[in-house]
């Protein structure tokens, strides 16, 4: 059975229409991709020291200062859960852990109302807060 122009047209045609589809589609997680790198360069911070429990006992009183309520500290898993009530509720994750043998990085996951917090403003706050908690701790002054 000969394939009549008809048909081998039509199947050109779709066969067009899912490559279109599938460009449109890979631009779309291209973008989504980038956002979520700006993202990550908003929530993350290195460190130059290699002591990861000292780092995390200096993002708790960072957080407390800036007043959170410390809900959740987990020394084994490097993680500090707070939240802040004060005519919002703003929940924030910060994470610590090893990068190489010299450096901690430490990441802030925030959530406002149960959304995410994709706007650098809150993670600024908490980091230039954090660097000059950090560098007093260096320094070794209370």
């Amino acid at each position: 059975m000969k394939p009549s122009t008809a048909g081998m047209l039509a199947a050109a045609a779709a066969c067009g229409m899912l490559l279109t589809g599938c460009v449109a589609s890979t631009e779309q997680v291209l973008a989504a991709g980038t956002g979520a790198v700006e993202l990550r360069s908003y929530q993350s911070r290195a460190f130059d020291t290699p002591d990861t429990q000292k780092t995390l006992r200096t993002v708790i009183a960072t957080l407390q200062d800036l007043s959170f309520v410390v809900d959740k500290a987990d020394a084994t898993l490097g993680t500090v859960s707070a939240t802040k009530l004060q005519g919002y509720q703003l929940r924030i994750t910060v994470t610590v852990r090893k990068r190489g043998e010299t450096q901690v990085l430490v990441r802030a996951n925030a959530q406002y109302m149960d959304k995410a917090v994709e706007e650098p403003g809150p993670y600024q706050q908490f980091f230039t807060s954090l660097e000059k908690a950090m560098f007093l701790t260096a320094q070794q002054v209370d």
